[in-house]
């Protein structure tokens, strides 16, 4: 591992580059390109299409859930479903509960904000981690407590090249290191957490912008709770003013992080701490340190899931994990399907192996106190991985026997589904942009189905997926 220090006289700097990076001002609709106007519509035209399918076929719905009661494998199956469907319901009304209990937690004077270390690995990331590494030192956290190591993870590209431009601007207040080769972000986090000596970790993503009142608000909740060891960012998209994908990505990350996240940071127990921005106390990341870096799946170590593996790690010392909606993040995702579905199925293999993990300890007595949610979090997950093939199983058999029964129930399922959504986003933000919902719910039923199936049947391997050059074009 190399360290530099970095003279004004060693490299050649480039004014232009220093401009502000990132605005923080209110936040615009996505302008109505003719493609994304064009997709809304075709949109709203299935959904409509839907309603007049599901009402003109109601005898034709009744009939063939009448065959299915008749045979024993059907009537099962509806038995199963029904049931899955109650737990659903109400576990959404639970959700809905906590939420509206939710609160984040405000930020703490100067002087009682702990020292910090800031962890940016970076790979094949080019000039934006310059612009990362630009938002978090302007970070409203005292400087004297905070310290911004960067980390290049063996590039191809000019990564390296931004990182010591980074270090010409802001000098000892930046350390940077370069591996030797290529070793995965892991390894890159796992030198950061060895060489910080803050008492609170944040980690962020070097393809991510934070606010200024980010980092203060993530390391609040230390402070104010001591049970507390780890924190969740609330992450939005960065690049969703470019391409139609992360438009939709963007109403789906905040239902997941805003609504979904408080929830779970109710009863102490968010289920992923995400890497594009997470904080961690320091003595339960060295708790659990060495088998983090050394954690193997069938018998091969595991490089992918860091982010999930560490917060089921700090769940299992009896630590909450908590949601700060205040401690914005924006990064970017992919562009691209093929970029899409790659994220995917490396975030499904994830869940498929720490929920493993995670059954062998949140039915025991982990933690002080009430442990009933947390469990109730982990049922959801586990429920929905159990029957991703008897699902996928009976979709391929309603295609089979009625395809136009299955796509109009399909669609109208996804039309009432995704309203609640679409009343989210556009409450909390802006009604134009909370539309994409019903075209992300289209494209990840229709388009994406096979993600979860696939990833479970190919869980023992191993990759990133998305970090060669050509992923980042």
């Amino acid at each position: 591992m190399k360290a530099e220090t970095i003279t004004t006289s060693q490299l050649r700097t480039f004014p232009s580059e220093a401009a502000p990076v990132f605005s923080m001002g209110k936040r615009t609709t996505p302008s109505k390109s003719t493609v994304g106007t064009l997709i809304l519509i075709t949109t709203f035209f299935f959904m409509a299409l839907s309603v007049y399918l599901v009402f003109d076929l109601q005898d034709d719905f009744t009939q063939f859930n009448a065959d299915r009661l008749q045979s024993t494998g059907g009537f099962v199956f509806i038995v199963i479903a029904s049931l899955l469907l109650l737990f659903k319901v109400a576990f959404f009304i639970y959700n809905a509960i906590l939420y509206f209990k939710y609160k984040p937690i405000e930020s703490v004077s100067d002087e009682a904000l702990p020292t910090c270390t800031v962890i940016v690995p970076a790979y094949n990331e080019g000039k934006q981690v310059w612009k990362t590494l630009m938002s978090l030192a302007e970070s409203q956290y005292p400087i004297a407590k905070l310290q911004l190591l960067a980390i290049d993870d063996g590039s191809q590209d000019d990564t390296w090249y931004w990182m010591q431009q980074a270090k010409i601007k802001l000098g000892d207040r930046l350390t940077i290191f370069q591996q030797p080769k290529n070793m995965g972000k892991r390894h890159a986090l796992y030198h950061g957490f060895n060489v910080g000596n803050g008492e609170i970790f944040v980690t962020v993503d070097s393809d991510s912008i934070v606010k200024t009142d980010t980092l203060r608000n993530m390391v609040s909740p230390f402070v104010v709770d001591e049970t507390c060891g780890a924190v969740a960012g609330n992450i939005h998209v960065l690049n969703n003013q470019k391409a139609m994908l992360p438009k939709m990505l963007n109403v789906s990350f905040v239902m997941s992080f805003e609504f979904v996240r408080s929830a779970e940071s109710q009863v102490g127990s968010v289920m992923c701490t995400p890497g594009a921005l997470a904080a961690y106390r320091r003595t339960a990341v060295f708790a659990c340190l060495e088998d983090w870096i050394s954690q193997t799946w069938m018998g091969k170590p595991s490089d992918i899931g860091e982010d999930r593996a560490m917060t089921n790690m700090i769940l299992k010392q009896g630590r909450r994990v908590l949601f700060q909606r205040n401690a914005y993040a924006y990064t970017n995702v992919p562009e691209q399907y093929n970029g899409l579905y790659k994220m995917f199925i490396r975030w499904d293999r994830s869940n498929v192996r720490e929920n493993i993990m995670m059954s062998k300890f949140v039915f025991g007595n982990f933690r002080e106190g009430k442990k009933t949610g947390t469990r109730l979090f982990y049922l959801n997950q586990a429920f929905k991985l159990a029957m991703t093939y008897p699902f996928f199983v009976f979709m391929l058999f309603f295609i089979a026997i009625h395809p136009v029964l299955f796509f109009s129930s399909t669609l109208f399922s996804i039309l009432i589904l995704s309203t609640f959504p679409v009343l989210f986003y556009a409450k909390r933000y802006t009604f134009g942009e909370s539309l994409w919902a019903y075209s992300y719910s289209l494209l990840y039923t229709f388009g994406l189905f096979w993600v979860t199936p696939y990833a479970i049947a190919t869980n023992g391997k191993r990759g990133w997926l998305t970090r060669d050059l050509d992923e980042k074009k």
